[in-house]
């Protein structure tokens, strides 16, 4: 009798490094399965899987406007897109995902602004209730317009979604940098507007989370401009009265409504992650880290110009307890 063959040798090592295990992610997709098969598709020029996503997603903006931006982001999409519009011109949403994407070019100066906007406005005129050619806009003019053009274009989101997630985190990072040179100024603006934005808001919306969302912005330029410690941890800003006001409303709207299904979810967990953190509660940012997962995101870990994922990970090792 022959004895059986050896096995098989065990296969090589695979060339290059591999992702650790609960290491940062930082995908625009964040959790949203479908939008990261969708843009895998897309990259390969199947349109179509695109065109199933979003006719899927209909009408709930926030998500409308998480997913066409996350796939506009890709260099590859604008030229799919207009292949698409080229083969379905009446299509609305390749409309939409082409403008989107014009955008995208235009901040990274591979297209001119005027090109973003006419796509933008082309893309509004065909679908007047979809308020995602004017957050295009309004992510454009946000950089480049004037504050006027910023208001405007927020006032047209708002007028058809009157709680736009995005939108309103816009208008926060564009309203803090006013008067960089003013210092820790509890009236200032941004503050206002966010904690408005969060009364007016129904109970269960995420947008109670934005007045940390401002206090993250204002400190990113108030540490730009020298008037706070880099190091965020070490900054006063976030061990004051109105900082531990607003942390503590956020994290109890995080216990008693937390909005798991929102698209944008993993955004607020990783600023109020970022506020318990560096106002030193620890064992209330550990929670949120596990709530966060993989899904990391560079605002506000980047503030004000650090690297993101060294500064996530080594306020989610300090937080959890593992060194």
């Amino acid at each position: 009798m022959t004895p059986p063959p050896p096995p098989p040798p065990p296969p090589p090592p695979r060339l290059g490094r591999s992702r650790k295990r609960g290491a940062p992610v930082f995908d625009a997709a964040l959790d949203d399965a479908a939008l990261a098969t969708a843009r895998t598709a897309l990259a390969q020029g199947r349109w179509n899987v695109v065109r199933s996503l979003l006719v899927d997603t209909g009408d709930d903006w926030d998500r409308r406007g998480h997913r066409v931006t996350g796939l506009a982001q890709e260099a590859t999409t604008a030229a799919w897109a207009g292949d698409w519009r080229l083969a379905e011109p009446e299509s609305a949403d390749a409309a939409v995902l082409l403008a989107c994407a014009t955008v995208h070019r235009a901040l990274n100066g591979k297209d001119r602004p005027d090109a973003a906007r006419s796509a933008c406005r082309s893309a509004a005129a065909l679908v007047p209730a979809d308020p995602t050619p004017w957050l295009g806009l309004l992510m454009l003019e946000r950089r480049l317009g004037t504050e006027e053009d910023v208001v405007q274009l927020f006032d047209e989101v708002r007028h058809r979604h009157p709680d736009h997630h995005h939108a309103h985190h816009l208008m926060v990072a564009r309203l803090a940098e006013r008067r960089a040179d003013a210092g820790q100024d509890p009236m200032h603006e941004v503050y206002d507007f966010a904690a408005w934005a969060a009364e007016q808001a129904p109970a269960d919306s995420p947008l109670a989370i934005l007045p940390v969302v401002a206090h993250a912005e204002r400190y990113r330029v108030l540490a730009a401009a020298g008037a706070e410690s880099a190091d965020p941890v070490a900054s006063e800003h976030w061990v004051g009265r109105r900082a531990r006001q607003v942390m503590k409303a956020a994290f109890d709207w995080w216990l008693e409504w937390e909005r798991d299904d929102h698209p944008r979810n993993r955004v607020d967990l990783n600023f109020l992650a970022h506020a318990k953190f560096c106002g030193g509660r620890p064992a209330e940012a550990a929670a949120l880290f596990h709530r966060i997962g993989p899904h990391a995101t560079t605002a506000p870990w980047s503030y004000p110009d650090r690297d993101p994922a060294e500064a996530f990970r080594a306020a989610r090792s300090a937080a959890l307890g593992t060194a």
